[in-house]
């Protein structure tokens, strides 16, 4: 997701140029399975994402941690692989956004006299072949001679630089220039160990209001020297200054030095309470830490078969699924609320960071299954929120809203955690915030836009499209992309409308239930595609369904299928399964996919990292396109909804061009790990899960039995590495499954899912009775 995807150079860094670079991957295992002793963390390639506009980070992080100590090369989002200078070493990155933001306090080692202040000049070349990153754990060795180690625990970076021999090893710390837009900066030398400085910034894809980050770094040796620097004045001895210091070591004989940077988000006293908490150990030591914190998450899901490359690829999409959302308190609880104040949490640890029109999709549904105390926690984070603010989020960056993306997002995202039993205790709370949301728009004095759309889409049941518009505050307007807007309010009122209906509000589910069908009211009957409406009730044009005008980041094509709510009333609408599987064959390329999957989901569908523009074919890079290939399920082909499914897989390696677009915090990678087990949640934000052939043998899932009560759960699918992708039957615990889904309280029950494969297609799910019901 980006506002700015069509709007920067698309940078564009083949695979094969890519390849002949060496990367810091684990060796390629030749068994078919790995053993259960391995070490999955030498599965994980960190590099994949960092081209071709993925914008992921190779850096240090543990699992949903505060800090992500990553180097920057110059990229608007931090590091990009085609780029061979690192300007420094920040801590904060969010994984794969398409908007700049964070890189707070670049720190660089140097060697010599320090002369410069502007981090694009000092900054240090490097060679890929002297890089190395794995879970928790980042290193590099730089042109200087200098060789820089990063590691991270929740709320610290960790740092060891081995300099040369030299009486002038310096580590510049820069409080004055960031990814985001500064607005201001202090730095003060509090004694020969420790440095402590405030940043104020703001930005993303369009301004925000401004937030502070506070951060502390202590030395394990005292300096030689030291100097501040304000613009491009340098001041050698000043403790104090407004753009960044410089520490001097003597390392001709002791070459090593190591510093803990803390951050926080409340205040200068979290960041010291932070590095108490969490500082004082050795890097060695938080290293190892961290690497077991990754080796636990990691091991919630083993797979057998498959080859070597498809494995790493999956873990390394395991690994970054658990990247976001981010630890948003100190280690004494409390946290900045939106509503510019500080709380303390109180039996949960509060979350931040929301890119809820991506995450909505896919990553908030494996997160609930692999990590429910984490989610629930991430559910009540956001219920807080509203409680502080006076509204939702819409798409979060720290402690601030930036509004950005279209529709409303929040409810699905709630509701999934409501349907999966995550929100006990919550129940009412999560609804009254849901309910204020769905039927008001946020005052003017509220940085919230919300649904800036409603009043029109509640009177005339449709947000109407005005080209161009923009909303008094920052972000996006849904009235700028209203047909798109119109089609995830009405996604949205139908999961709303099952929450409501659980929790005995019957009036209010027949209402969300009833606006849950505005949909239709942007079906033109003569080309019987989605169309934006202005505000006089007409279709606009020109048009045709490749054209963009109402849909955010796509186009009609692309967003024919966002009706998961109710496709059985889509289908008829198209014209019932024939005419809706020609349209779907069409827009699949399906008959150059049968020929090679691999060479259709490069060439045909995928153009360019942002081409999700203007064409007329699925395309994998965007969030609108991710339900699509599981529309099959409901027009009795199943099976084409594996070949579209493995033929996406493909784009999936572990070379640094492996991701399809940007990653969102996960949203693609979690893509990849749920289509990959073949388990998807086929109407997000409520418990349905559509089955599709996995691309592994077996697939053994550790879950919280305070969840899922066995604990466990095991699925299946002898020779499905060996191509034979056709599902022939499905048994659940030794019960025969007719249904192209399950449901929540299905997963909960049963302890194996077990596929047979074939290698052509079969009767299976292709009854009336098989597809996933309509939510009424």
């Amino acid at each position: 997701m980006s506002w700015t995807r069509s709007m920067r150079l698309r940078l564009c860094v083949g695979a094969a140029a890519v390849a002949a670079s060496a990367l810091s991957t684990a060796p390629a295992p030749a068994r078919a399975a790995e053993p259960r002793d391995v070490r999955l963390t030498d599965l994980v390639n960190p590099f994949i994402g960092t081209a071709n506009e993925g914008n992921t980070f190779p850096g240090a992080t543990v699992p949903f941690g505060m800090v992500q100590f990553s180097p920057d090369t110059g990229h608007s989002t931090g590091y990009d692989y085609a780029q061979s200078r690192i300007r420094g070493f920040s801590l904060v990155h969010l994984s794969g956004v398409g908007c700049r933001i964070g890189g707070d306090l670049p720190v660089l080692p140097t060697t010599g006299d320090v002369t410069r202040t502007d981090y694009a000049k000092y900054a240090a070349g490097f060679r890929h072949e002297d890089e190395r990153a794995s879970p928790g754990y980042y290193r590099v060795a730089l042109d200087s001679g200098i060789e820089a180690e990063l590691t991270a625990t929740a709320r610290t970076g960790v740092q060891r630089y081995t300099f040369p021999a030299t009486d002038k090893a310096n580590v510049l710390l820069d409080a004055g220039q960031a990814l985001h837009r500064m607005v201001a900066s202090t730095v003060e030398i509090l004694d020969e160990r420790t440095v402590r400085t405030a940043i104020t910034g703001r930005g993303f894809c369009k301004d925000t209001l401004p937030y502070t980050v506070y951060t502390i770094t202590r030395f394990d040796r005292p300096f030689t020297a030291y100097g501040t620097w304000d613009g491009a004045a340098l001041a050698p001895g000043a403790r104090t200054g407004r753009g960044g210091a410089y520490l001097r070591f003597d390392t001709t004989h002791d070459r090593t030095v190591e510093a803990t940077t803390a951050l926080s988000y409340v205040d200068a006293a979290g960041a010291a309470g932070n590095l108490r908490a969490e500082g004082g150990r050795s890097f060695a030591t938080v290293r190892r830490a961290a690497r077991r914190a990754w080796e636990e998450r990691l091991a919630d899901v083993r797979v057998t078969g498959g080859d070597p490359t498809r494995r790493r690829t999956f873990y390394s999409s395991l690994y970054r699924s658990f990247l976001a959302p981010n630890v948003g308190e100190d280690a004494d609880g409390r946290y900045t609320g939106w509503d510019r104040r500080v709380h303390r949490s109180d039996g949960f640890t509060y979350y931040q960071n929301w890119s809820l029109w991506d995450t909505y999709r896919t990553q908030s549904q494996l997160l609930a299954l692999l990590a429910p105390r984490e989610s629930r926690d991430m559910a009540i984070s956001v219920i807080k929120v509203a409680e502080e603010s006076g509204w939702l989020p819409k798409w979060g960056y720290g402690t601030v809203e930036t509004n950005v993306m279209t529709g409303d997002p929040v409810t699905p995202f709630l509701t999934n955690a409501f349907q999966q039993g995550l929100l006990k205790g919550y129940e009412e709370r999560a609804y009254r915030a849901l309910r204020k949301n769905a039927d008001g728009v946020p005052p003017a004095d509220s940085p919230a836009v919300g649904r800036d759309a409603n009043e029109d889409y509640l009177t005339r049941g449709y947000a109407p499209y005005i080209k161009g518009h923009e909303p008094a505050k920052a972000g996006h307007s849904d009235y700028a992309f209203g047909a798109s807007a119109t089609l995830e309010y009405a996604l949205s009122d139908a999961v709303l409308a099952q929450m409501a209906r659980t929790l005995g509000h019957r009036e209010d589910a027949d209402r969300y239930a009833a606006r849950s069908r505005n949909y239709r009211h942007l079906l033109d009957p003569s080309t019987r595609f989605f169309r934006a409406r202005d505000t006089s009730g007409a279709f606009t044009g020109p048009w045709s369904p490749a054209q963009s005008a109402g849909f955010h980041e796509g186009t009609a094509w692309q967003y024919q299928w966002l009706v998961p709510q109710d496709l059985p009333g889509l289908v008829d609408l198209i014209g019932g399964e024939r005419l809706t599987n020609e349209r779907l064959d069409e827009f699949f390329a399906y008959d150059q996919l049968l020929a090679d999957p691999a060479r259709t989901a490069r060439e045909v569908w995928v153009k360019d990292p942002y081409a999700y523009y203007d064409t007329d074919r699925y395309n994998p890079l965007n969030e609108p396109d991710l339900l699509a290939p599981y529309t099959y399920l409901s027009t009795g082909q199943p099976w084409k909804t594996t070949d579209v499914v493995h033929a996406a897989l493909t784009l999936f390696t572990d070379e640094p061009t492996g991701i399809t677009g940007n990653d969102d915090l996960g949203t693609m990678s979690a893509w990849d790990v749920l289509s990959s087990i073949g388990l998807y949640p086929v109407q997000p934000g409520y418990a349905t899960w559509g089955l599709s052939t996995p691309v592994f043998d077996r697939v053994d899932l550790r879950l919280d039995p305070r969840h899922h009560p066995r604990g466990a759960l095991t699925i299946t699918a002898p020779g499905t590495s060996r191509e034979d992708r056709y599902t022939q039957s499905v048994s659940a615990d030794g019960v025969t499954r007719e249904r192209t889904y399950l449901t929540t309280a299905d997963l909960r029950r049963i302890r194996t899912l077990r596929y047979t494969v074939g290698p052509r297609p079969s009767s299976w799910g292709t009854s009336a009775q098989a597809a996933p019901p309509a939510l009424r």
